[in-house]
Order: structure tokens, then sequence, then C-alpha cells
């Protein structure tokens, strides 16, 4: 049997999405093949800029990708509680197992028609077809295991930047991250609105908010999550002593309404003028909003807008996330580590990525090749960080595969 890497190449699925990419965007998807991957498998994910074309997973041997699978087929068919019940009632998974329980239901009765002499070479032939169609579903089994194990997808996220250790070199690189994630939103044609910015007497940003919406932007942005650090000789050191800062990132999933429900009389919403710069009208009229959520006393302010109105609709979303957020981490602090993954990895707060000007290098402490230069590129907020995305994502993904193979052992 071939590797994985093969068998996702090869799979009927995988084709049908390339054919249609490929004829959309000519030139930009280069996929590899090879029926010559020897087991382990090597991870290899080929991408385009507006997405993720296909995952191909490593470390993992066949016997235990099988028996994954067998212990799904097994609990769909008996019926039985599994860790994997989402999985397994999700409509694509759900056709795809019922079509393999069919075939291998036919495989069996062909079974009785080999003791025929003359029969036993048209069953043969069907028996070879049905097992055929069974690798064909089971190599969109696990493209379509990848996905789903892999976390939640939303349309729209709450990113806020927030300066930590480091003074005004930190709110300094917070306008500079806040600059490279605009450009980036613009690179991925995102949109987005700037839900609230904190001003520092040093020219940089003490606190910014952004409401972003976009197809799948939270599986896109979900690994700014952590904590950067900035290293650089900042304009006021004479010396020439190179200052380590810090600065916090957090990307929360922002569900709609209907998920989180707020009733009317748990708000407090408040009317104020806005503070700073902004011209006679924003500081004269009680355009800034603050609402609060009595039961969990939490409170947002928005008055980054002219219109009351729209700083209200942009409170509310924010608040609606940050609600979300408090019950997500509730449950990841009860859930096993795989449970952790498959939400995400927005919640952790350790050093994710490195940014030394002197050096000209930028590196992603998470993956083994994470070490880029042209920081200046970089910064830019184009190919250099969407390709990174993509390398994280596929990172995830393995890991999260290799937990569930893992778990079911």
């Amino acid at each position: 049997m071939r590797g994985v890497l093969a068998i996702l190449s090869h799979s009927s699925r995988f084709q049908r999405y390339l054919r249609g990419w490929h004829a959309e965007y000519p030139g930009l998807i280069s996929c590899f093949h090879s029926n010559l991957i020897p087991e382990p498998y090597t991870l290899t994910a080929s991408f385009t800029s507006r997405g993720y074309v296909s995952i191909n997973h490593s470390s993992i041997s066949k016997a235990d990708l099988d028996r994954f699978l067998k212990y799904l087929v097994n609990a769909y068919s008996k019926g039985e509680d599994t860790q994997f019940e989402n999985l397994l009632n999700l409509k694509e998974i759900k056709q795809l197992l019922n079509d393999r329980l069919q075939f291998t239901e036919n495989i069996q009765g062909l079974k009785e028609l080999e003791r025929d002499p003359e029969m036993k070479k048209l069953v043969e032939e069907e028996k070879d077809s049905h097992e055929r169609q069974m690798k064909e579903i089971d190599e969109e089994l696990i493209d379509l295991i990848i996905t789903n194990l892999a976390g939640h997808n939303f349309d729209d996220v709450i990113l806020d930047i927030s300066a930590g250790i480091g003074g005004q070199e930190s709110m300094l690189f917070v306008k500079d991250l806040l600059e490279m994630y605009v450009e980036h939103l613009t690179y991925l044609g995102y949109t987005y609105d700037i839900v609230e910015l904190a001003d520092s007497m040093s020219g940089g940003y003490r606190y910014c908010s952004l409401a972003i919406s976009g197809k799948g932007c939270y599986a896109k942005l979900r690994h700014e999550a952590g904590v950067h650090r900035v290293q650089r000789v900042p304009a006021t050191e004479h010396s020439g002593r190179m200052h380590t800062s810090v600065v916090s990132v957090s990307v929360m999933p922002q569900p709609s309404e209907i998920e989180i429900n707020l009733r009317q009389e748990d708000l407090r919403i408040d009317t104020m003028r806005a503070s700073g710069a902004g011209g006679q009208h924003v500081n004269t009229t009680n355009s800034a909003v603050r609402i609060t959520h009595v039961p969990s006393g939490i409170s947002v302010e928005c008055q980054t807008e002219r219109s009351q109105f729209k700083n209200r609709e942009l409170a509310m979303r924010k608040l609606i996330a940050k609600i979300y957020e408090g019950k997500l981490e509730r449950q990841l602090r009860n859930a096993s580590s795989m449970k952790k993954q498959q939400m995400g990895m927005g919640l952790r707060h350790e050093k994710i990525r490195t940014y030394n000007y002197n050096q000209d290098r930028v590196t992603d402490h998470r993956l083994k090749d994470g070490t880029m230069h042209n920081l200046k590129g970089f910064l830019e907020g184009g190919a250099a960080l969407d390709n990174l995305h993509a390398k994280l994502q596929e990172d995830h993904q393995l890991k999260v595969l290799l937990e569930a193979v893992k778990s079911v052992r």
C-alpha cells in the first residue's frame, strides 16, 4: 500500500477540486504526485493565496490509519457513543460511511458465489471493483476528517493587540503590527472595522481592537494569537543597545447572536462624549458607547466612529465575542488535550514569534523551519505572512490528526 500522501494526491475528491482550481487560477497550483512514497509519510501542503488546496500528512503508519477508520466505521454502524460524535454526524461523512458499509456488505455477499467455478472470475472482478471504490471512499473520508478535526471555523473574529513589557517600544510595535494586519486583511480581501484604538504619548498604541469578516478568517488568523517579541534598537537609544519588548495578540471567534443569547434586560448601555483626536463633532456629541453585560460583568467600549449607532453596533459585536471567548475558555479548561487542539490555538500566551530588526529576521517558534529573513517584506502583510499561516495550519492539522489516531489505539 502507498503512503497517505499518495492516497490523498490521487483521491477523486482532490482531483475534482484541483481541476476546478486549476481552471480558475492557471499557474498558481503546483501539486506533487508520487507513487513511491514509503512509510512513514512526509507532510506537504499545496496552497494558493486564496486558501488551502490540500493537506497531506506524515508520521502515521497505514496500520494506525486503517485502525482509526475502522473504529469510526464500527462506531457509526453500531450507533455507539464516541468522542467523534460531531464528526460522524456531518452529512458528507455520514453519506461516505453509508456507502462504505454498503460496499462491505456487497463484498461479503460475493463470498457465497466464489464457490461456483463458473462465477469465480466474474466474482473476482466485481470484488476488485468494490475494493477500489472503498479505497476512494477512504481517501475522501481522510480528507474530510482532517478538515473537520482541525477546529471550528468562523467567518467573523475580533483581533486584539495589547502592549506588554517594553514601555514605549511595545506601544510602537502595537502600531507596527496593526499596520501589518491591516495590509494583510486587504491582501486576503477581508473587511474590517477598528473597534477600539488607545493612543499613547509615544506615537504608538497601548491597545487596539479589530472586528474582521471574511470567509474562513478564524482559521487563517488564529495563528497570530499569542505573545509577539520584538528586538530592536529604539530611536531614542543613543548607545545602540538593543531592547526586547513584547506585544500580546488575541483572536476571538465571533459567533452569531443566535449562538450567544443576550437578553436586553441584561445589558446596560451608556453613551458619552468620545475622548482624544477626532474633531469637533466627535468630542462634543455623545457618540461613544459603553455596553455592560450585567450577569458576567463584561464591559466594552467603542468610540472610533462619528455615529453613535455605528459605535453601538461595533461594541455589541465585541461583547458577543468576549462572552463567547469566556465560554470557550471554560470548555477548554475541562477538556482533554485533543479537544483543546480541536478548538484552536487562540488561548495560548507563550512566545510564538520573534521579530529581530538587527538580524533582519522573523522566527516563528512553533515551526522547526520557522525562520525567515527580509523582515521589512514580512511586515508588509502580503504573501510571506500568508505562506507562514499555511505552514502553521498544516502543522496544526497534522497534530490534531495524530492525536485522533492515537486516541483509538
